[in-house]
């Protein structure tokens, strides 16, 4: 993925709304202002700033820009395989919505499954919505990361595949418009967060690896 300020989903949005907006103005540049409102919005909603992640390998980064909705223990069977912690961030439509890998490891898992388009906040859309997962092999062990689409959202972008090899903070992907991050880590990580915590993707520490 590349580092231009806003990424290359957004263009067919930001540019639609572009001609709208000049097509608007040549009748009455009054008129033009709402669309040209809502074209500088997509422009700050498919932002993509440049973050230097932290590179201690005993720290486990946010995966995504949000707010932690819940931290739950869970017995997990899809990748991790062993019982650990569920992290779960929401991603308001003011939030950056590029997703970043949490460690440095091989992506040896990867599912992407259709489904209904419940607010994200709510519990049963980690069930019932559409979502991707990766499972990322680390030298720490096994993390998993779900990106679970919203109300709003009708498309999960992903930028990886299978065998993929990725750098902690890592870009690997992201959700159009609100959303839910979910985050699965072993036993042996001592969580660092709290529930209503701001994370920042790629910058905040969830959890260490315990010693």
């Amino acid at each position: 993925m590349g580092t231009f300020p806003i990424v290359k989903e957004g263009f067919v949005y930001i540019g639609s709304l572009l001609l709208i907006t000049a097509l608007v103005a040549a009748v009455n540049p009054h008129w033009s202002l709402f669309p040209a409102f809502l074209t500088l919005f997509l422009g700050f909603f498919f932002r993509n700033p440049n973050r230097k992640s932290p590179k201690d390998t005993s720290s486990i980064l946010s995966p995504a820009d949000g707010r932690v909705m819940s931290i739950v223990e869970v017995n997990d069977d899809e990748f991790v395989n062993e019982p650990g912690t569920k992290v779960s961030i929401f991603l308001s439509v003011f939030d950056v919505h590029v997703n970043r890998s949490p460690v440095e490891g091989e992506i040896k898992y990867q599912q992407y499954i259709c489904g209904r388009y419940r607010p994200a906040y709510k519990e049963a859309a980690a069930w019932e919505n559409e979502r991707h997962s990766i499972g990322i092999e680390s030298v720490h062990g096994r993390v998993l990361v779900t990106q679970i689409a919203g109300i709003l959202a009708r498309r999960i972008v992903s930028w990886v595949t299978l065998g993929a090899q990725l750098e902690k903070g890592q870009r690997y992907g992201m959700i159009k418009f609100g959303s839910c991050t979910e985050l699965t880590v072993p036993k042996n990580v001592v969580i660092e967060v709290k529930k209503g915590d701001r994370v920042v993707g790629g910058i905040s520490v969830i959890g260490r690896i315990a010693n």
